[in-house]
């Protein structure tokens, strides 16, 4: 593990009450704006609307504790319903009229990279909780993001392939943001890690049966693994589809699996999915040493308390974006965005959800590779997967 620095201890939810480290001095009346645009309706709520409850529960926190530096918190809160064009709508809305410190979110990486560009233009500190590589490679000054990079998780699915002897396999992948840059870092990443793909196929994202791309990639020879890159619900369906055909080879699914929806929709076809993921879904298997065990217990039992439902890695990628902001503005002393925005850039060793965040001028990430764990679904359940 790297060196986590005093944050480790100080950003570990159970060392005190408090989520977030705030100061006591006296509060201006004026509070800090931070916005936020999320899928809380629509085809992507499933991303959105855990984001939207957790920052919604983290804000009211902060504000009940003092505020940050002490001043309290403002949410303006947009629900894009996952359209990239309300996400430029809402972010210009953001910019011009609220005038917000920073912008957390969108939800989705189709939404991000359409107001990316904006973001960049007006120099609005933007924090996605988006997973696709594309928004923070190449780096662009005002704009980071929480979730871990597709590279990563891609390293992590070859390098388990190959523990199991596995070398030749088939690729399905949505059409839309997320998608797209998976089966991309996919290709790239396969010759270099000796992985061959005989089956490379792109569906529609709304897609409600795989069954015809599957037939083709049982009918193709020497398939010994299926990768499929999406967000639901096909993460589901080809599950489903794989067992109705008989196609009894391991599924891989990439880092957007974190959600136990998934696999309750597709039942006992979930059964042994592997993925790559952050530790918040498998607290309870984690030693009481880690860094991160008191942080993400907190949150989990705080978020399945208050909403009585099941945290997920998608409302733990908005606590990591208001936790990279708020923590930037604490150590910035100030609201002014440049000052936040270089804080930002420079925080070291903060402990998130997603894993410890060291981020530079060259990493608006700030993840390494042991930010994931190999997890898989056995009895219904995530765990820890073991070699």
């Amino acid at each position: 593990m790297k060196n986590y620095c005093m944050l480790a201890a100080g950003l570990a939810l159970g060392a005190a009450t408090s989520l977030f480290p705030f100061s006591t001095q006296a509060a201006d009346p004026k509070p800090v704006k931070i916005g936020a645009i999320f899928s809380v309706t629509g085809p992507a709520s499933f991303l959105g609307s855990p984001e939207a409850k957790t920052v919604k529960m983290l804000v009211d926190k902060i504000n009940a504790e003092g505020g940050i530096n002490g001043r309290k918190l403002e949410l303006v809160l947009k629900d894009s319903s996952g359209s990239p064009e309300k996400a430029v709508s809402f972010a210009k809305q953001l910019i011009e009229e609220e005038k917000v410190l920073a912008i957390i979110g969108p939800s989705t990486s189709g939404e991000t990279m359409q107001i990316k560009a904006l973001c960049e233009e007006n120099k609005m500190i933007l924090v996605s909780c988006a997973a696709a590589e594309v928004i923070v490679n190449p780096v662009a000054k005002y704009v980071f993001k929480t979730p871990q990079k597709d590279s990563q998780a891609v390293t992590w699915i070859f390098r388990t392939m190959k523990e199991k002897g596995i070398r030749k396999i088939a690729v399905l992948s949505s059409n839309d943001g997320f998608g797209n840059a998976g089966k991309k870092q996919l290709e790239e990443m396969a010759k270099p890690e000796g992985i061959e793909i005989l089956v490379n196929e792109v569906y529609d994202k709304q897609a409600t049966d795989l069954t015809d791309l599957l037939t083709k990639v049982k009918s193709a020879a020497g398939v010994q693994a299926v990768v499929n890159w999406s967000v639901v619900p096909a993460q589901s369906i080809v599950a489903k589809n794989m067992k109705q055909l008989g196609l009894n080879v391991p599924l891989f699914q990439s880092h957007g699996f974190g959600n136990r929806k998934y696999v309750e929709q597709a039942g006992v076809a979930a059964e042994g999915i592997l993925f790559p993921a952050g530790r918040l879904l498998v607290v309870d298997d984690l030693p009481a040493t880690h860094p991160q065990k008191t942080l993400l217990a907190t949150y989990k039992k705080d978020y399945e308390s208050m909403y009585k439902e099941d945290v997920s890695t998608f409302g733990g990628h908005a606590y990591d974006a208001l936790l990279m902001v708020t923590e930037g503005l604490r150590k910035a002393g100030s609201a002014e965005s440049e000052k936040v925005r270089d804080a930002i850039e420079n925080l070291k060793g903060l402990v998130g959800t997603a894993g410890i965040y060291n981020l530079s001028a060259k990493d608006h990430t700030g993840l390494e590779l042991d930010a994931f764990e190999m997890l898989t679904v056995k009895d219904g359940k995530f765990t820890i997967y073991k070699k």
